[in-house]
């Protein structure tokens, strides 16, 4: 595994005459201490058609400097980005093709820019000696490799200014401060990269600025388009096993899954239901651990929350062994499974739907008669749901219903977010209220499946002479929850169900 590290840093402009104010003067700082000068030789690497560079990504192999080797960077936020490093070598390291491959798919990796870089250095740090800061003026002469411009070349000098690991990032505004106040002003280029792209780039006439979205499909193209992307860039973060990514990815799926059945009059379903049954099969894959993984959250909270008293027996240990059991090495199976051509194959079908988008002759109407018509196409889809589990009493065929008319609350949902941008604070509204029934019906959902779960778990623990009791306590916990959601929905079925709230969308 790549080592990781998370780079905050600030870049100003900078002239050969620039000097460097006294960065002892800032507050905090004791010592500016001089490291001296490093070259640095960096190769940059991206496909012909510069796929990393328009998602901001930064791939290189850098020789010189205590961190030689090739670098990978993903952006965070502004001037916020994670690292990853991999020993030098020749080729590209095998960890850093699988991070990528969401982008590059078959395409290889070419050299694209050179860098070399003079690097004068210096430290501040704290009356302790502990590193706050590392800052460099770099004097850079950069080479185009290859495509347009090849052979150009461009200088210049700029200052780096780069958080100490851990450190606070408000000590940036304090050196900022010192620097602007010496007259150096923050760089418009967000990486070296960047600056050696725009610079060897032979200037072509100023495109004509993008107008906004005026028609549905415009409107529905861009959420499309939002959530192909979503795709592709959670894909790394899927693969480096980061906090929340395989649910965000799996979102993204369901939510383009969604837009395509909403939206059916405006992208043709004989191109799009193909896709969907992809996407759906892809949330299936990302999914297969992710409920269990939910279930084993609610039910360790469930035992958190118990007195000691009332946990009697291994409750904790037969809980791990029940959910190992259950678990399928699904970490191992997702990365199979974006590794696999069938998921490559999807992704290429996405580009190519947005690229050449299956538009049917309602896409050219006005957004505010087409997007509303399919947004209330759901909402109606959820109505005779939620008439249908209101009028069962409790028990398994409410429990089925209301799980029925949870997935229609979310593509309700779903739908007003999408219209969001088009039709405005109705929308909003709406998808707010569609949200709260979701949530009051997921609830209820996961209740009845963590019931089941707490049943077989008391069946085990009697089966092994262990007390049953915790287990019960339990299931009866969880049943009291069921019935409170079940009696407060029909307050937020009301509320969602407002004619006003309909009468804001129509057109």
């Amino acid at each position: 595994m790549a080592d990781t590290k998370r780079e905050i840093e600030r870049k100003y402009e900078a002239t050969d005459a620039t000097r460097l104010p006294d960065l002892s003067r800032v507050a905090g700082v004791a010592r500016a201490v001089p490291k001296g000068v490093t070259e640095l030789d960096a190769v940059y690497y991206d496909t012909p058609g510069l796929r990393l560079a328009a998602d901001s990504l930064t791939l290189r192999r850098r020789t010189g400097g205590a961190d030689e080797g090739w670098h990978l960077k993903f952006p965070v936020a502004t001037g916020i980005r994670d690292e990853l490093h991999e020993p030098l070598g020749d080729t590209l390291p095998r960890s850093f093709a699988a991070l990528l491959r969401s982008r590059l798919r078959h395409d290889e990796v070419t050299p694209v820019v050179r860098l070399l870089s003079s690097r004068d250095v210096q430290h501040l740090t704290d009356a302790d000696g502990t590193l706050l800061a590392e800052v460099s003026v770099d004097t850079v002469l950069a080479e185009r490799l290859a495509g347009k411009g090849s052979g150009t070349t461009a200088t210049w000098t700029e200052i780096e200014v780069e958080l100490a690991d851990d450190g606070d990032p408000a000590f940036l505004d304090a050196v900022e401060k010192r620097l602007r106040k010496a007259g150096v002003r923050p760089s418009d280029a967000s990486s070296k990269l960047a600056r050696a792209l725009a610079e060897t780039t032979p200037v072509r006439k100023k495109k004509r600025e993008t107008e906004d979205p005026h028609t549905a499909g415009d409107h529905v193209l861009t959420y499309v388009r939002e959530q192909i992307r979503a795709i592709v860039e959670r894909d790394p973060a899927v693969r480096r096993d980061l906090p929340d990514s395989v649910h965000k990815m799996r979102v993204a799926t369901r939510r383009l899954r969604s837009a395509f059945k909403t939206y059916r009059t405006i992208l043709d379903r004989e191109v799009t239901d193909p896709v969907g049954a992809e996407l759906k099969w892809l949330a299936g894959e990302l999914g297969v651990d992710r409920d269990q993984e939910v279930l084993d959250e609610r039910l360790t909270g469930r035992i958190d929350a118990l007195p000691t008293t009332l946990a009697l027996g291994p409750v904790r240990g037969r809980l791990q062994v029940w959910s190992a059991a259950r678990r399928t090495g699904s970490r191992r199976r997702i990365i199979d499974v974006l590794d696999g051509e069938r998921y490559l194959d999807l992704l290429d079908t996405l580009d190519a739907l947005a690229a050449d988008p299956p538009l049917r002759p309602a896409a050219s109407r006005a957004p505010g008669k087409a997007l509303p018509r399919a947004v209330l196409k759901d909402y109606e889809r959820l109505a005779r749901r939620m008439d249908h589990a209101l009028e069962h009493p409790p028990g398994p065929e409410r429990d089925t219903a209301m799980h029925e008319a949870r997935k229609a609350a979310k593509r309700a949902r779903y739908a007003g977010e999408a219209a969001r941008p088009a039709l405005g604070r109705p929308a909003k509204r709406f998808a707010k209220r569609m949200k709260a029934v979701q949530s009051l019906l997921g609830d209820h959902q996961d209740s009845v499946v963590a019931r089941e779960a707490l049943r077989t778990l008391a069946v085990q623990a009697h089966a092994a002479g262990e007390t049953t009791f915790t287990w019960g306590l339990l299931y009866g916990h969880e049943e009291a929850t069921a019935d409170r959601r079940e009696r407060e929905l029909p307050e937020v079925w009301a509320r969602a169900s407002d004619p006003v709230l309909r009468a804001d969308l129509a057109p």
